[in-house]
């Protein structure tokens, strides 16, 4: 009983935290609103987590899982893999926020390089040099440079909605920018002679 009370607050404190830190970022994260919004004691999120940077890389880590189990690493298929990565961006804007927080406010060699981010985005690489292998995608581009091209067109709209209103003011179209981002994805992975 105690296990499963332990674990169920420890879920809570998560889910408030996660809310915390990509509402304020790390600085602007309060400890007190967590325990109070996760109805949890103050010092159990200490014992359970250590400081609030410890919490926040905790958080930032169960996000990177989650979006790892939700989204597939196949480019083969890129129009599916477009719409998972839309979709739950559109579902989980929390992520990119985190992500963005931890730019802001982490200094690039503090970062989160958990085993399980790592493998990630190593998978990432790996799948694109696979689909590169089979012909799929270009082969001219090395596999990093073009995952970061990739996740870029995905991600930018969806992480930084403020431009995307000034870009496209009232006649923003999300079905319109999903198509049109598949194409641009199509056409930057395609192989230098399909591209031609």
């Amino acid at each position: 009983m105690a296990t499963r009370d332990a674990e169920a607050t420890k879920a809570r404190i998560f889910e408030a935290a996660t809310a915390e830190f990509a509402a304020y970022g790390i600085a602007g994260a309060r400890v007190d609103r967590i325990a109070q919004n996760a109805q949890a004691n103050k010092q159990l999120i200490y014992a359970y987590f250590g400081d609030k940077k410890k919490l926040f890389y905790k958080v930032l880590d169960k996000t990177l899982v989650q979006v790892a189990e939700s989204v597939s690493t196949d480019i083969t298929d890129l129009d599916k893999w477009v719409d998972e990565h839309i979709d739950y961006h559109h579902e989980h804007p929390e992520l990119l926020r985190l992500l963005m927080w931890e730019a802001l406010e982490v200094p690039a060699d503090e970062t989160c390089r958990s085993e399980e981010r790592a493998s990630r985005y190593g998978l990432k690489k790996e799948k694109i040099a696979d689909a590169q292998e089979l012909g799929v995608a270009r082969d001219d581009m090395p596999a990093p440079y073009l995952l970061m091209f990739l996740m870029g067109m995905i991600n930018y709209g969806a992480a930084l909605p403020q431009v995307r209103g000034l870009v496209f003011g009232s006649e923003f179209d999300a079905d319109a920018l999903r198509a049109w981002t598949k194409d641009a994805v199509k056409r930057v992975a395609a192989r230098a002679a399909d591209a031609d």
